[in-house]
């Protein structure tokens, strides 16, 4: 197997070490190169790098603990419990767990947890040749060449230079000749969401990290950007869904564990639904003399959850975004009012139409009270579309006002709530509507 990973990407072999049995993966992983394999093992799923940790002797797991970048490292680390962080950060040398122990220093949620040291800085003295024999010297071991950072003597960020600018200049030109003083960093306490924006902004490859005082930490890179939106947006879809998040791959999750994780919300979602039967027995009277109004339900409940979690999905989309925030609200109440009122319109017109050529062309027989019908279903979806509209749109702000994700807000859970109260909203309508006709 081995001689099938000569001239392969990291990311080649690791996709092949990862379909192969546990025994078989750990040995082939053994057998690669030292220099291959940290770089292999960055790209591997955090499933299966703990379980080649475990399998690798003190020499083997301190060799690729020391040779993966940091963020990658402090990747692995999250993962790890308290004792085996503890174990692995005593293997690494004395630079490396400097390193390691101040980025695990950070809070989970800040930047700096995803920020690398491997960077270029270099001082507003130097000149163009100065820089590119130091990127000679150094540029094997940057993340990225793109940006240049330029620090003064205290290591405070005062500039950054394309790599282009350095290249395209003389070789005596000074570095603070070609300086703007206008350049982009983020604080290293700063939440990695905010810094998602950020970095759709500017559209950078990679930004600076500084402290509160501006002392230049490290740099972020856009890939791992990516990589974190992508598991903040698979948490999000699963939540929407009506599920808890799955802390690994779908294919790599067992099957008691992906029950488990679908099991609770359904049942609070099916113990919402119970109340819809609860609210049609409150009026049996009702439906037991106007059949009719049943043969509306599925149609009056589906609108309004529909609408519901059309609304919704938008609002979470617009926060993932940072399209809206907190104090945003009257503007999409005001906004969602508007289409909520159009969009039930449309419904109520569409549903008296059908309801009048129904009975027109005799297709079905409504009663002697069909336009009354007919006039309280319009209504009914009227207010109901609006009332979904607007509990899909303002429910994610309640749950990220008292700190909950707003993506808690999925579309079973809009559906239902909108279900239950759609139908105590359709059977009073009609029975203010119809009082004295067929109720």
């Amino acid at each position: 197997m081995e001689s099938s990973f000569q001239n392969l990407h990291p990311a080649d072999i690791a996709e092949k070490l990862t379909i192969l049995e546990y025994k078989e993966r750990n040995i082939n992983f053994h057998s690669l190169p030292n220099e291959t394999k940290s770089l292999v093992f960055s790209y591997l799923d955090s499933n299966i790098q703990k379980e080649i940790v475990k399998s690798l002797t003190d020499s083997d797991l301190a060799e690729v603990l020391n040779n993966l970048e940091p963020d990658d490292r402090t990747e692995l680390f999250e993962t790890f419990p308290d004792e085996l962080i503890k174990y692995s950060i005593n293997l690494l040398n004395d630079e490396e767990r400097a390193i390691a122990l101040s980025l695990i220093g950070y809070k989970e949620d800040c930047v700096a947890r995803l920020m690398t040291p491997m960077y270029i800085q270099i001082k507003e003295d130097d000149t163009v040749d100065d820089v590119l024999k130091h990127i000679k010297k150094y540029g094997k071991t940057a993340e990225t060449l793109n940006y240049l950072f330029i620090v003064d003597k205290n290591q405070v960020l005062i500039d950054d230079l394309r790599i282009g600018e350095i290249l395209l200049a003389d070789a005596t030109t000074k570095v603070s000749e070609l300086m703007d003083n206008n350049f982009i960093s983020i604080k290293a306490t700063t939440p990695i969401e905010e810094a998602f924006e950020i970095f759709d902004k500017y559209d950078r490859t990679a930004i600076p990290i500084t402290t509160t005082n501006g002392v230049l930490v490290g740099i972020v890179t856009a890939d791992d950007i990516i990589d974190r939106m992508k598991i903040r947006d698979t948490e999000d879809i699963q939540r929407f869904g009506g599920m808890e998040e799955l802390d690994l791959s779908y294919t790599q999750t067992p099957i008691l564990e992906l029950i488990r994780k679908r099991a609770g919300w359904l049942v609070i979602l099916f113990v919402g639904e119970m109340f819809t039967a609860s609210a049609m027995t409150y009026f049996d009277d009702e439906i037991e003399k106007a059949v009719v109004l049943a043969l509306f339900v599925p149609l009056i409940i589906s609108s309004g959850g529909n609408s519901g979690s059309q609304a919704a999905s938008l609002i979470i989309r617009a926060f993932a975004l940072g399209e809206i925030k907190l104090k945003d609200w009257w503007y999409v109440f005001k906004k969602e009012l508007l289409s909520g009122l159009a969009l039930g319109t449309i419904l109520g017109i569409i549903g008296l139409i059908r309801i009048t050529i129904w009975e027109q062309a005799g297709l079905y027989d409504y009663g002697e009270y069909w336009f009354e019908i007919a006039i309280t279903i319009a209504f009914s979806l009227v207010v109901i579309v609006l009332w979904g509209t607007l509990s899909g749109a303002l429910v994610p702000f309640i749950l990220r006002k008292i700190g909950f994700d707003p993506a808690t807000a999925s579309s079973p859970f809009v559906a239902t709530l909108v279900d239950v109260s759609g139908l105590i909203i359709y059977f009073t309508i009609a029975a203010f509507m119809l009082s004295g006709k067929l109720l």
